[in-house]
């Protein structure tokens, strides 16, 4: 199954994220929050997001979905393409999205692709 990571400034904003990403994906869906730095404050951990890799991969590739700026950065230091890749997507949107697709047994290119697509979801 393939991994999630998302990937925060906030560690309470990471993990609420994971947690909504549960309720859609169902429990089995293999979801990781990688937030705040090391010492609790805003910003990103290299180490957290490592950890996070470590945790939810189970051999078919892991999806890093960053909220912005140096949490990117951060990610774009562990991406290893074919196996971990980085989705520039919408955070909430787009990792709902690539969970729902893992639930359904996504391959990687297929939740890279879903988590994607949320792009262009229009609200109104």
């Amino acid at each position: 199954m393939v991994g999630i990571v998302i990937v925060s400034h906030s560690s309470r904003l990471a993990e609420e994220v994971a947690a909504l990403v549960r309720e859609f994906g169902g429990a089995n869906v293999p979801v990781a929050a990688a937030g705040g730095t090391d010492d609790g404050r805003l910003g990103t951990s290299l180490d957290k997001v490592i950890t996070a890799v470590e945790s939810v991969d189970q051999g078919a590739g892991v999806v890093l979905i960053p909220d912005l700026g140096s949490s990117v950065l951060t990610a774009k230091l562990v991406e290893e393409p074919g196996s971990v890749v980085i989705a520039d997507v919408p955070l909430v949107e787009g990792a709902i999205a690539a969970a729902v697709t893992v639930g359904g047994g996504g391959s990687l290119p297929d939740v890279l692709s879903s988590a994607e697509e949320a792009r262009t979801f229009r609200k109104l």
